[in-house]
């Protein structure tokens, strides 16, 4: 390095020991024989400083080249150079560079402070005073003199940095700074002075330096990685949501990434390293103010090894370090070259005056010069002034290079900018250019320049701000157009209109995809995700068409770099709306992301969202998308993990969600078990395994939301389980498309809950089913099962053990019932007719042995009277409704109700079937017809059944059908020769007079009911009055008024005084009860004061007295009862002048319905407590 005058380059970075030399002892310290900076032998370097030129004359030689010559004087004629004439005024960030070149150290502080003080921070002095490896110095043997052969003849000492994380000493430190027992050693060498100002300076006490701490969060994730912490690393990457855990180089440092913690830790203490200047890359020290032969020893860990390896090492670094250094300089100059031509097209064109015309400022300053230090590359048609340049070339000149070394470091592998500029035209010939063809006129005037540029300045333009920069300079390609719509994008969306921002996604999109710069597209992508508050539905679909567009375009690897990371920030959004954005994007990037990924992250993210988030409309969006994810998924490790998932959709407390699944992801999860083999041989059997534990542990309460869960996920793989099995037939492999393909009857198969759960869909098409149906239905009839795994699977294994669990229903639990009813009718009909005849319909006929031997058989009737009958009847028998189908179900119901009644056993299994049949219209004619055959049935047994049937038809049944079916058929019963059978009747009649509106019929009723009471055949029929009055309970408060008040309160009130004369106590009771219970619900009725007074209050009165000797307790509350019924009537009397029903009065009766309700739901209590409960307050 040049040794005289001014121009004397002291490293600042050289230990204390190897200042105090002659230069002349260091390798290449003043041998170098060095030229004037306008020597054309030696180009400019581009990481020379810019301010190095105007302080001292520096050498030009390439970095890193400059020979040794220890003979030499010591170059002084590049110091003499500046002598001549007025000295230049010296930059401020000259001025520093020079402080720290001499070792000023506390100059420089004190100049640090000055100017943070004034708000012009320098950043050379920033970057010094903040590296802690500039005040650390250790004692070694200055290396020998000499170039590279210099290497082998000494040991090269080393400092410390805590910030450079290629320093093998990396581990030492703890991560907030602090020194170990090596710092005290190295700190003793330090001069005192020169340790209180470093312990004094408020920015090096910062405990970790921002670089220091992405550096450390990089590889603390990593290792979290590595060592399979996913939910810590998850977690901690949310906790550092503006660091990207995936480049290295986002965080910031110019270096390799270092080795991973673990092989850090191993390496802790076992460094043997050679003493060599050392500079932290972070500060950005120029290659020229490096001692040329102190190699950078970079991440190599050294260990136990000999002195000619290390030789090795640190030869084969240097010469690395050389070859890197000279491609930069390539690169460089090879830009230079090109802007230099495109400058040589400008001035070749004699009328362009453009940039004469824009140009505002008379004498920018090097610093005033706006350096772009992105990827511009010069292609700019730049219409600042030229004139200036050619009168400040050397502005022109440092822009240039600058430019330059910012490219050679940001875009080596841009290969079509790094060509010359007349190949790059070649290349790119579909964007025209109109540097050759603009041409202005030129005023045949003899005005200077000057005067020209003193006219002009008098435009109002201005080309200082962010914006006038961008308009005074026109992009003339591709590349230079992304470069600017990324710079001018974050300031254009935030002043548009939320509800037009959508507008912006495809330019945002274009140049995301488009920009080189992987910062600026993420900051878009962040954009794009960001860029409406709560998206609606059309929004959401807007930028997930533009997500899956630059998918596409993009490939896999900058999905998973650039799209993911947006998802994953905003998976915990506090607004829905964005966490749905999220969902939804998982199952549309799907198909272009990595397998790995997809199985992975996605699905993890997907299942945090599923578990943690409260919005149903999340979750279904997260169901839907694990379903696209598990059309994609290939790792056979991740089914458990679907099943569980699976699972919790299922049970998810949303309908919206449970809906999801049936219609997406469990179609999609059964695709993928199906491919798995597992679908037999595991989803169906584990989800039949869950049934029955729920049954055997529900005998005394089934959960019957789990059992629908289960029973609905088997539902829906019904359709899966059939394609299979014509997957797998014998006669797939005849199965092909020629000629006229067979229709598909519409109602063939069961309608879809989606078109995933469609069997042509699955098989790929319609055309494909219906060759394999036609082939399915010949080989069933006529060729049977034999060798065909999969379907003799289904009958020899998974229908007995469906039938097996019917048997284990309770009969009574109607949603049960239905569910499997539902079950076997989807089956059979899928599975088609002759499967059902040959196949399902034996089993059911096996285990219900409905013949007359089996009349008395325990184990016949216990089968009779389960759930198997009502499902077999409901689910079965009901998939087909020709002819012969509906007389089977007849003759099925029939026979149940013979056997039923003449065994005596519970009628629940045939009233199931009653019911679930009745919902639908279309059977009530079959209905009718069974209970016909009861009504003529020669056994009084079976007339019963039928009777009592009657009351779980007539509310379904249309009026025309009870008019003429069924109120004819009820009064033939009640003329039976039987008056079991004629009181039978007496439920039906009730619930037609409850139900039915025809004036006629309830004539007809109310004179049969009439007959009943007063015909004097029944006066000592207790069943029969017993059963009037539960009717009459049941019915009164639903019954039209008139009949309520003319027909059932007056004959309450007979049968009450009727009881007063029983002189059976046990019939006595028995009826006041029934008629206790009867009153209770008709007082919560209107009752007009004349029905009040006249039958109703003396009907309770006679009730009383019956209560009096045989219930005490319930005549505490009949005493109550008849006390405010008194008084009500009072108060009706009172307010009666002032209106018939005055507000008062309509209070008082409400007050009484709420207080006798209440007491009747403390009935349980005793009747010492019923005293006190009744006892009006004083």
């Amino acid at each position: 390095m040049a040794a005289a005058g001014g121009g004397s380059s002291v490293n600042p970075f050289l230990s204390d020991s190897e200042e105090d030399e002659p230069e002349e002892s260091r390798p290449g310290g003043g041998g170098s024989s060095s030229s004037s900076s306008n020597d054309p032998g030696g180009p400019p370097s581009p990481q020379q400083p810019q301010e190095a030129a105007a302080a001292a004359g520096s050498p030009e030689a390439l970095p890193g080249l400059r020979a040794a010559a220890p003979g030499d004087a010591g170059g002084g004629a590049g110091a003499g150079g500046g002598g001549a004439g007025e000295p230049p005024r010296v930059s401020m960030d000259a001025l520093a560079a020079q402080l720290l070149r001499d070792q000023f150290l506390l100059t420089a502080l004190e100049l640090h402070t000055e100017l943070l003080e004034s708000g012009r921070e320098l950043p050379r002095l920033r970057d010094y005073f903040s590296n802690p490896g500039n005040f650390e110095r250790q004692s070694g043997t200055p290396p020998a003199a000499g170039g590279l052969g210099g290497l082998g003849g000494g040991v090269l000492d080393r400092a410390g940095s805590i910030s450079t994380l290629d320093s093998l000493d990396f581990a030492r430190y703890s991560d907030d700074g602090n020194r170990e027992a090596d710092e005290r050693v190295a700190e003793n060498e330090v001069p005192l002075q020169e340790r209180k100002n470093y312990k004094s300076s408020p920015e090096i006490q910062e405990p970790i330096r921002p670089l220091e701490k992405r550096a450390l969060n990089f590889l603390v994730n990593e290792f979290l990685l590595k060592n399979s912490y996913k939910l810590t690393s998850i977690t901690f990457s949310d906790e550092n949501h503006d660091q990207d855990f995936e480049l290295w180089d986002d965080v910031g440092l110019n270096i390799p990434k270092p080795p991973d913690l673990l092989q850090l830790y191993r390496d802790f203490g076992n460094h043997h390293v050679t003493a060599k200047d050392v500079v932290d890359v972070s500060v950005g020290v120029e290659e020229d103010e490096l001692e040329a032969a102190t190699p950078i020893l970079g991440n190599v860990p050294v260990f136990e090894t000999t002195p000619q390896s290390i030789e090795q090492c640190l030869i084969v670094q240097k010469l690395e370090d050389q070859i890197n250094v000279l491609n930069n300089e390539k690169w460089s100059l090879m830009e230079k070259i090109q802007k230099l031509e495109s400058e040589i097209d400008f001035l070749k064109n004699e009328n362009f005056a453009v940039s004469t015309v824009y140009d505002i400022a008379p004498h920018p300053s090097l610093e005033q010069v706006p350096l772009s230090v992105s990827e511009d590359n010069g292609r700019y048609l730049d219409i600042k002034s030229s004139e200036n340049d050619n009168k400040h070339g050397n502005t022109e000149e440092t822009s240039l290079s600058v430019s330059s070394e910012v490219d050679s470091m940001t875009s080596k592998d841009d290969t079509l900018n790094s060509v010359p500029c007349k190949e790059r035209e070649k290349m790119s010939s579909c964007v025209p250019s109109t540097k050759a063809t603009v041409h202005f006129d030129k005023p045949n005037r003899k005005l200077s320049g000057a005067f020209h540029q003193a006219l002009l300045s008098f435009c109002r333009m201005s080309a200082d701000s962010r914006l006038g920069s961008e308009v005074s300079r026109i992009a003339d390609s591709e590349k230079s157009v992304m470069l600017m719509l990324g710079r001018c994008l974050p300031h254009i969306v935030p002043n548009v209109l939320l509800a037009k921002r959508e507008e912006l996604i495809p330019l945002i999109l274009c140049t995301a995809c488009l920009h080189p710069e992987p910062k600026e597209r993420d900051q878009l992508l962040h954009i794009l995700f960001n860029l409406i508050k709560r998206p609606d539905d059309e929004q959401r679909q807007m930028i997930l068409t533009g997500c899956v567009a630059f998918a596409r375009h993009v490939g896999p690897t900058r999905v998973e770099a650039e799209l993911l990371p947006q998802c994953w920030e905003q998976i915990n959004h506090k607004y829905p709306e964005r966490r749905l954005l999220v969902a939804e994007s998982c199952g549309a990037l799907a198909p272009y992301l990595p397998k790995e990924i997809r199985s992975s992250l996605v699905l993890s993210m997907l299942q945090q969202m599923l578990m943690e988030d409260k919005a149903d409309l999340v979750r279904e969006a997260v169901i839907k998308s694990l379903g696209i994810i598990m059309g994609y998924i290939d790792d056979p490790d991740k089914y458990q993990q679907g099943f569980e998932l699976l699972l919790s959709a299922l049970g998810d407390p949303s309908e919206r969600v449970v809906s999801a699944t049936h219609q997406v992801f469990l179609p999609a999860y059964a695709a993928w078990t199906t491919e798995l083999g597992n679908l037999q041989f595991h989803l169906i059997p584990t989800l039949l395994n869950k049934i029955e534990k729920l049954l055997r542990e529900g005998e005394h309460g089934l959960d019957e939301h789990k059992l629908h869960m289960y029973l609905s996920a088997l539902q829906s793989l019904i359709p899966s389980l059939f394609a299979l099995v014509l997957q797998n037939a014998p006669f797939t492999s005849k199965a092909k498309l020629q000629g006229e393909v067979p229709q598909i009857e519409v109602t063939r198969f069961p309608r879809p809950v989606s078109p995933l759960q469609d069997v042509a869909t699955i098989l790929g098409s319609r055309e494909q089913l219906a060759v394999l149906l036609q082939l399915y239905d010949h080989q069933l009839e006529h060729e049977g099962t034999t060798g065909w795994e999969t379907l003799l699977w289904v009958v020899n294994q998974l229908l007995p053990r469906l039938i097996e669990i019917v048997g284990k229903i309770n009969v009574a639990s109607t949603a049960c019932v239905h569910e499997f009813s539902r079950f076997f009718w989807r089956l059979c009909r899928t599975f088609g007719k002759i499967f059902t005849n040959t196949k399902v319909k034996p089993q059911f006929q096996e285990i219900l042995r409905l013949s007359e031997e089996n009349i008395d058989s325990v184990a016949g009737n216990g089968v009779l009277t389960k759930a198997t009958v009502p499902i077999y009847a409901t689910g079965v028998l009901t998939c087909y409704i020709q002819e012969e189908d509906r007389k089977l179900l007849v003759g099925f119901l029939e026979d149940v109700m013979t056997m039923l009644s003449l065994s005596h056993a519970p009628l629940d299994s045939l009233k199931a079937s009653f019911v679930e049949l009745g919902a639908n219209p279309a059977y009530h004619e079959l209905l009718l017809t069974v209970l016909w055959y009861g009504v003529v049935h020669t056994s009084a047994l079976v007339r019963c059944t039928a009777a009592r049937m009657f009351e779980l038809l007539v509310k379904g049944v249309h009026e025309t059908l009870v008019a003429q079916r069924v109120v004819p058929a009820l009064i033939t019963l009640s003329s039976d020769p039987e008056i079991s059978v004629r009181i039978a009747t007496i439920p039906a009649f009730g619930t037609i007079m409850e139900t039915v509106t025809q004036r006629e019929l309830l004539e007809r009723v109310k004179m049969q009911l009439a007959s009943f009471l007063e015909d004097p055949q029944y006066q000592d029929q207790h069943s029969l009055h017993t059963e009037i009055i539960k009717t009459f309970g049941r019915v009164g408060p639903n019954a039209e008024p008139r009949f309520r008040d003319e027909f059932v309160i007056p004959h309450l009130h007979k049968l009450a005084l009727v009881n007063n004369q029983q002189s059976v106590d046990s019939k006595r009771l028995d009826i006041a009860t029934h008629l206790f219970e009867a009153y209770s619900a008709l007082s919560c009725c209107f009752i007009s004061e004349d029905l009040m007074v006249n039958h109703f209050l003396p009907g309770l009165k006679c009730l009383r007295t019956d209560m009096e000797h045989l219930s005490p307790e319930h005549e505490v509350i009949l005493s109550s009862m008849i006390k405010e019924c008194e008084q009500k009537v009072e108060n009706k009397t009172v307010q009666e002048p002032q209106g018939s029903m005055s507000i008062a009065a309509s209070l008082v009766s409400e007050d009484t319905k709420t207080k006798f309700l209440n007491k009747m739901g403390q009935l349980t209590t005793s009747g010492a407590m019923l005293a006190n409960v009744f006892q009006r307050k004083k």
